[in-house]
């Protein structure tokens, strides 16, 4: 392996560029340690393979302020669709995620020190809350854009997000960090403590973190337009509001619930965590990691919009003459709605508890060959409440019993409500548990072919149970079943790395899982490199994956959601309809295939740049058909898809459904650039992904935006730009860039304008132990676009910034 080459790959995998990064670039080419690659289980003395990588270090992440690991990732051109985050207000349950390619969060793998993180959420959850992971402990986060289920196993279909955390420290650091939007709201803060010391022959590294993320209200936001829903607090009666006479009239107004939604959602986080590691002799060190969050999330919504079907034979016949028809006939119900501003707005509420501990020896062997065992347990724990929530079958016994009250139009007494029952506290409860046994052996043979060998067995349970009220289907909110289940795995792979020429390197990998719920999967990888000069490589993997049902989608009830969707026949007052969602303990396993094939081209000193296409391709998905399209091909005439999601063709929505099942597909390509360049004082870097297709379902979804699954964008782009005036005084520039997207709802075509976000920081060592950073996100306070249909505030949050310029601002201190 030549010197030139190996820089070159190791760079190339790391395109931020902080001074500490391409610091440890330079050290890895000079190094002959053997690491272990995100995305390979082989111990090497290079970083040289043939799958794409993505490194940014922990002082990217502190000049850039973020806060969250979520926000670093959502902020990745690689990501699309639609990750949780702060601003994902409704249905989020104070989760955030990450998702590659656009391809769902449940197919992106996400690692802690290459192993398996903990589901978790409220309970029976399919991702990784990254709340979990405080950002004080991280000391680098490898993104793997490559299928890798051959080596990894199940969910790793879309890719590998690896966090590294922070080792083998000595000293104290304490980190203090503030941020506020320039509306003077949205207040961020946080403090961390590190701190590593040698005890016990051995090095002991122990951190805590708090960070609490504060409210924005959206209605403080100038470009949210006010609510119009159809559910007023003045209540309607058979679609008519009350005139003040005592009778009613055509509804002539809307309620506007951006006033109690919120933009940002807040929320605690309380992490503790440690690490030990210690060598027990020359050739075996043994590792134990801890780690505890809590998290203490809100989000708020509108108050409860309240729909009742009344018998109209319960109901004064002064109320009900308006309702007669020409014919003298009375219909047997007539339906109430009601916005229950009397209640307050909905409130929700969690308390999450996550652990992890892992435990694990390594060593070598006399043949240098490496072994390690290891135990990782992960178990999530969570409490969650709706304030304000509203009994349905109280509410009607109310109206039946007050019904001049409920039809006069007058604000209702809050006393009354609650003495009725109408009001109460929905309280659910859920969790997950995780359990993995783990053996491995790596070597690498005197003429440099490697292998690694392994076993695992993996135990994973989840449970989520509803309010009683919920379950019984006597709330407002969509009735939900309770879930729960658990199954487990056993798998063996095998890898091996081998040079057939002494430019060209081929890489493969086996793995086989037995699950307790469908059966084996075998998977695949076969990848090879050529370093056609000193400057110039080519790489390229074929892989197949899986992706197993999870609990959720195995063992879950039936749930409601109410889905932003359009009604062609126009029998629906509101876009928000409910869906009833039904899962299938009989689902199989996802399959994908995947390829890539790419360059690594040092073009001169400093200057180098990557390109990679890429394709991924997966049958048998575990999918819900798309509900807009198949209410589409009913009203068009086409009575499968009426039957398919249960509904009629004359537009009875009233019990429409729509089930897990294994006829899903999904098929996506594209391209990645980057191009770095690193000088003396400063670094340029560009990262860039060229969308080419994305289908799923066999609707293509490429360069179009949708409420409800997010953007894919055609161009997403970071420019990157580090300038070091001085020793102590360092400028970063970032700007992301989304290419404008179309979209299509209720028949009306819109289009989004191309967006692009400027950010600046500046960091000032006042010392070797004090360093002050600064910044602006958002300095030109970049309105998003407006996406009909959206998903919240008249746009998609998850896709473009609701919040508008913030400033931040830190101090870590070093002792």
């Amino acid at each position: 392996m030549k010197k030139s080459t190996l820089g070159l790959a190791v760079i190339a995998a790391i395109p931020m560029f902080s001074s500490v990064q391409v610091l440890a670039a330079d050290e890895a080419a000079k190094s002959i340690e053997k690491i272990q690659v995100t995305g390979s289980r082989i111990n090497r003395t290079d970083m040289e393979t043939a799958s794409p990588i993505t490194v940014i270090g922990d002082d990217f992440i502190a000049k850039s302020g973020y806060t969250s690991v979520a926000d670093v990732l959502s902020n990745q051109p690689s990501a699309a669709g639609m990750s949780l985050g702060g601003s994902s207000n409704n249905g989020s349950g104070g989760t955030a995620t990450v998702n590659l390619r656009g391809m769902s969060s449940k197919r992106t793998l996400v690692l802690l020190n290459g192993r398996r993180m903990v589901s978790s959420g409220t309970g029976a959850d399919s991702s990784v809350d990254l709340n979990t992971i405080p950002v004080a402990m991280i000391k680098s986060i490898e993104i793997l854009k490559d299928g890798a289920s051959a080596v990894y196993g199940s969910d790793a279909i879309a890719g590998v997000v690896n966090i590294i955390t922070k080792k083998d420290f000595e000293g104290s650091e304490v980190n203090v960090e503030g941020s506020r939007t320039t509306k003077g709201d949205g207040n961020n803060y946080g403090v961390s403590l590190l701190h590593g010391m040698q005890i016990a022959e051995g090095n002991l590294v122990v951190g805590a973190q708090y960070s609490s993320r504060g409210e924005i209200i959206q209605s403080d936001r100038s470009f949210v337009e006010p609510g119009q829903s159809s559910y007023i607090p003045e209540g309607t009666l058979g679609s008519k509001m009350p005139d003040g006479n005592g009778g009613f009239i055509d509804r002539n107004k809307g309620y506007d619930y951006s006033t109690s939604s919120y933009a940002q959602t807040p929320n605690d986080l309380y992490s503790i965590f440690t690490s030990f590691d210690k060598e027990l002799d020359s050739d075996t060190t043994f590792n134990v990691d801890l780690m505890y969050t809590r998290r203490d999330s809100t989000q708020q919504l509108a108050p409860q919009p309240a729909s009742i079907d009344l018998k109209t034979t319960n109901l004064d016949a002064a109320y009900t003459s308006a309702f007669v028809d020409g014919n003298g006939v009375l219909a047997d119900t007539l339906e109430y709605r009601r916005r229950m501003v009397d209640a307050g707005p909905r409130i929700y509420e969690q308390k999450t508890d996550t652990y992890r501990a892992s435990v694990a020896l390594m060593g070598t062997l006399d043949n240098d060959a490496s072994w390690d065992v290891s135990a990782t347990y992960g178990r999530n724990d969570s409490k969650d409440k709706v304030q304000n929530s509203i009994h349905a079958s109280n509410v009607e016994q109310s109206i039946y019993a007050n019904q001049a009250l409920w039809f006069a139009g007058d604000a209702l007494n809050r006393d009354m409500l609650v003495s009725d029952g109408a009001i109460y506290t929905e309280s659910n409860e859920g969790g997950n548990e995780q359990f993995i046994l783990a053996a491995g052996y790596s070597a690498l043979t005197d003429n440099d072919i490697g292998y690694a060998i392994g076993v695992e067995n993996r135990f994973e349970s989840g449970y989520y149970t509803p309010d009683m009220i919920t379950q019984r289907g006597e709330s407002t909110a969509a009735q939900q079943d309770p879930t729960e289940g658990d199954y487990s795995v056993q798998s063996v792979y095998f890898e091996a790395s081998m040079p057939v020429l002494e430019s060209v390197t081929i890489e493969g990998a086996a793995r086989y899982d037995n699950y307790s719920t469908f059966g084996g999967a075998t998977t695949w990888k076969l990848g090879a490199t050529w370093n056609v000069t000193d400057e110039f490589m080519v790489r390229s993997v074929l892989a197949t994956g899986f992706r197993a049902p999870n609990v959720a989608e195995l063992f879950g009830g039936n749930s409601g959601s109410f889905d932003y969707l359009a009604d062609p026949w126009g029998n629906e007052q509101d876009p928000q309809i409910e869906v009833n969602y039904t899962s299938d303990k009989n689902l199989k396993a996802e399959e994908s295939k995947s390829f890539t094939f790419g360059m690594v081209w040092e073009i001169t000193d400093g200057l180098s740049s990557t390109m990679d296409y890429w394709k991924f391709d997966i049958t048998d998905a575990i999918t819900r058909l798309d509900v807009q399209n198949e209410m589409r091909s009913c009203f068009a005439g086409t009575l499968e898809s009426c039957s398919a999601i249960n509904i009629t063709s004359t537009g009875d929505l009233s019990n429409m459904s729509s089930a897990l099942t294994n006829v899903g597909s999904q098929k996506t390509s594209g391209v990645d650039w980057n191009i770095s360049y690193k000088a003396d004082n400063y670094g340029i870097n560009l990262d860039t992904t060229y969308l080419i297709e994305f289908e799923q379902d066999d609707i293509d979804y490429t360069g179009t935006i949708d409420g409800n699954i997010g953007g894919y964008a055609k161009i997403k782009s970071n420019l990157s730009v580090n300038y070091d005036v001085s020793e102590a005084l360092s400028l970063l520039y970032n700007a992301r860039f989304v290419k404008g997207m179309d979209g299509e709802y209720d028949g009306d075509f819109f289009s989004t304008d191309n967006t692009v976000y400027h950010d600046i920081s500046m960091s000032y060592s006042v010392s070797d132990d004090l360093r002050i950073t600064g910044g602006m996100n958002n300095i030109f306070d970049k309105e998003p676009e407006s996406v009909l249909g959206g998903n919240d505030m008249g746009t998609v949050p998850e896709v473009y910034d609701v919040i508008g310029s913030r400033i931040f601002a830190s101090v870590n201190f070093k002792f």
